[in-house]
């Protein structure tokens, strides 16, 4: 398999989703702002959110493929039928636990929201009581985008990449619908309508996905749940890999929590905002590696090809860090002016904007750490260990607790992020590091002659960005189409600039580009 192409086909359509993503945070921006109601509602949607990440792109995929792919491939097996065997399996376990959950968290809604929110910062009992109402709504998308992460597991395996990787559209059009035609003066009943609206997408996710798995010959069957040797390992695998796999998301709801209940109103609202456009560049490069790079290991070394495998990671790597390194610096550099462009009217005043950008800035730094992070899991993971990524994850999230209650008085909405930042640092250099010392991983020379200069190249189009961005300024602030061709002329200015700094420099070559367009048309 390409790995570029594979990479592209799921980039290209997360990007599609991402920008879809930007359209319906534009909206918010314009029809909630940034108040009580946006913080009520984010704070709603933080744990469905949060399950979302860990399920439908990290724990049960990192769990289920291997086991999945190993059932397919078994040469003294029957093939696809093995495994959707145990797919029913798995869901016979999967769906009584899922219920079970959704009537837990829906009856301590409450307690739940207190803990994700602190009760927030100085709300009457009314006030309280419409985010827990909020909350109520959102929990049933947890059993359904949890049921959706089974079947796009399946097609993953199976090289059906893009039918999963399109399911989160039907999340934001779902989202843009109700914005467009429910919004109210109330900006409380727009919230409200945002959360039916979560629940609805879970909804339209999971037919999407059954439906593509009944096309493709795949059509599970209800069995009595039953605790056989392997559900038994896929649980075991599960839990570990859901901290491992999630400890960014667990980050972000610590930090939700604090700001929400130590700030000002509208800090979860600067800090969420600053997430979804640190998070364009994570879902293009990041979800796509982890997602291609997983199955692609996996059947490698089930083969016995390890040097097959080393390569495959580091042509991921080096991948990561091509695409990662000048988002890292014009998100950092030029976070203003984009922030402006996409969330500036409407109800989302000039500081909101100020705010937001310095949020985006200190997630930022922590950029190329969350994509590698998907990049070195697939290395434990294919090879079934799932707890040593979740000792990491944890001792991660210890040092994002103790940054976070260190920066959040003095740096105020800033704080959080720039803790979630360092914490994601430590977690891929301990990957790293013990990747290296178990002899599964080492940088060949290709991936440590290129690294540095791709960094320069960044670093030189940072430069051209700071100077040149003032220009843009003023159509920031103008009309929709204006503010997306100030937008694009950024964005096509830095592009440019590191293209050619990389070719300069020794970091891509047109040897490169011929060889990458070659193995796209023989593929």
């Amino acid at each position: 398999m390409n790995l570029l192409k594979a990479t592209g086909t799921i980039g290209g359509l997360t990007l599609a989703s991402r920008v879809l993503g930007l359209v319906r945070d534009s909206l918010f921006a314009r029809y909630i702002g940034a108040s009580f109601a946006s913080d009520a509602f984010l704070v709603a949607f933080r744990l469905p959110n949060m399950f979302r990440a860990l399920f439908a792109e990290g724990a049960f995929a990192s769990a289920f493929i291997p086991m999945f792919n190993q059932k397919v491939g078994d040469p003294e097996g029957r093939g696809l039928p093995d495994g959707l065997h145990f797919a029913e399996q798995a869901l016979a376990v999967l769906l009584p636990v899922l219920l079970a959950m959704t009537v837990l968290l829906e009856v301590f809604a409450w307690p739940v929201t207190f803990l994700l929110s602190g009760r927030f910062n100085g709300v009457s009992p009314d006030q309280f009581a419409f985010a827990v109402q909020l909350s109520r709504i959102t929990i049933p998308y947890l059993m359904l985008i949890s049921l959706v992460s089974l079947f796009g597991g399946i097609l993953n395996s199976l090289h059906k990449f893009w039918v999963n990787a399109a399911a989160p559209i039907l999340l934001n059009l779902t989202l843009i619908a109700a914005l467009l035609l429910f919004h109210s003066h109330d900006p409380l009943v727009t919230a409200r309508n945002q959360a039916i609206a979560v629940s609805v997408s879970g909804l339209l996710q999971l037919l999407w996905l059954a439906w593509a798995c009944r096309q493709n010959g795949v059509s599970l069957r209800l069995r009595l749940p039953r605790l056989n040797p392997d559900v038994k390992r896929l649980m075991a695998l599960i839990w570990p890999a859901a901290a491992g796999a999630g400890a960014v998301q667990i980050n972000l709801v610590i930090s939700t929590a604090l700001a929400a209940s130590l700030l000002a109103h509208g800090s979860v609202t600067y800090i969420y905002m600053a997430d979804r456009l640190n998070q364009l560049p994570l879902g293009l490069i990041g979800i796509g590696l982890g997602t291609v790079l997983l199955p692609t290991i996996s059947r490698q070394l089930g083969a016995g090809a390890e040097a097959e495998a080393m390569e495959t990671q580091n042509r991921g790597m080096e991948l990561a860090l091509l695409l990662t390194l000048p988002a890292t610096v014009a998100l950092v550099v030029s976070g203003e002016p984009i922030a402006a462009a996409l969330f500036g009217y409407g109800r989302y005043t000039a500081q909101d904007t100020h705010f937001t950008a310095q949020a985006l800035a200190a997630f930022s730094i922590g950029l190329p750490s969350y994509i590698l992070v998907k990049v070195l899991t697939p290395g434990f993971y294919a090879r079934q260990d799932t707890k040593t990524p979740v000792r990491y994850a944890t001792l991660s999230m210890v040092v994002n607790l103790v940054g976070n209650l260190l920066l959040i008085v003095p740096l105020k909405h800033i704080g959080p992020p720039l803790a979630t930042a360092l914490a994601s640092t430590v977690n891929v250099w301990l990957l790293y590091r013990t990747l290296v010392a178990r002899g599964h991983f080492a940088a060949d020379a290709r991936l440590r002659r290129r690294a540095p200069r791709l960094a320069l190249a960044a670093l030189a189009m940072g430069v051209v960005l700071w100077l040149t961005q003032d220009a843009l300024t003023p159509y920031v602030h103008g009309t929709w189409i204006v503010r997306c061709l100030a937008l694009a002329a950024l964005v096509s200015a830095g592009g440019v600039v590191y293209g050619l700094a990389t070719v300069l420099l020794g970091a891509f070559s047109k040897d490169d580009l011929r060889l990458l367009l070659r193995r796209r048309r023989t593929t």
